[in-house]
């Protein structure tokens, strides 16, 4: 694999949906995650905490990653609802999301919260998600570089490395609405963050960092997504629900 294409990473953020009886999904996951597939791209799923263990312990010498959604910032506490990083880990969970546009507009998550919670996932051993992206009217009125270049050097922890760190870049009006913005729209805020990784972790460091664009992915646009210039795989919402799908975008690598 070319340090300047890492090996790509598809990962499904289920988002308060599955229960016990989603354990055949990720059979399903498992069953199709061919030594093809595995020769070329890394899957991951961050089920609801519920499910955690129970995916993680169903995974063992799979090759199927699972993560978390959210972490608190601190390790334990009075923090009535919350998990924190080293619960993740402890349950099995080697990634993290933190950030996630529905975090930041319906919790009130600011870049220095998202950066906080990087800063716990990197304590407890696990790879920060780190999810940015700009409002359909940001993108409207010309902000969107502006945007996602506030974000990424207000959310990402001095310490990032390639082995710690995923960056994830979801235009808001994208999620769960079915549109995508162009192949061209995509590179250009893609080759911003390159740029700007290689600021935050340097010019060595910043080729190795995967990129994962996430927004209404699914299997007929996968491949035109994933082969844009610092593309580095999907964060797939509704899409990875179900096995077929979410291992159709991960088949987009085999073309």
């Amino acid at each position: 694999m070319s340090v300047d294409r890492p090996r790509p990473l598809v990962a499904g953020n289920w988002k308060m949906n599955g229960l016990r009886s989603s354990a055949k999904v990720l059979s399903e996951i498992h069953a199709g995650y061919t030594p093809g597939l595995k020769a070329k791209v890394d899957l991951l799923v961050c089920p609801p905490s519920t499910l955690l263990h129970v995916f993680a312990l169903a995974s063992v010498g799979s090759r199927v990653a699972v993560g978390g959604q959210d972490c608190h910032a601190k390790e334990l506490g009075a923090h009535t609802g919350d998990i924190s990083a080293e619960m993740l880990a402890d349950a099995g969970a080697t990634y993290v999301i933190v950030g996630h546009s529905e975090r930041r507009q319906f919790h009130g998550e600011k870049d220095a919260d998202v950066c906080a919670k990087a800063v716990s996932a990197h304590r407890a051993g696990l790879t920060a998600i780190v999810c940015i992206g700009e409002t359909r009217q940001e993108r409207e009125a010309g902000k969107t570089l502006n945007v996602v270049r506030k974000q990424l050097r207000g959310s990402i922890p001095v310490d990032s490395n390639p082995q710690n760190l995923v960056v994830a870049y979801e235009p808001v009006w994208a999620i769960g609405t079915g549109l995508t913005p162009t192949a061209a729209d995509v590179a250009e805020v893609h080759a911003l963050i390159r740029d700007e990784l290689r600021r935050l972790v340097g010019k060595a460091e910043a080729p190795k960092v995967r990129i994962l664009y996430g927004g209404s992915v699914k299997p007929s646009n996968a491949a035109e997504l994933m082969a844009v210039e610092n593309v580095n795989g999907a964060l797939v919402g509704g899409a990875s629900l179900g096995a077929a799908d979410f291992l159709a975008i991960a088949g987009a690598y085999l073309g």
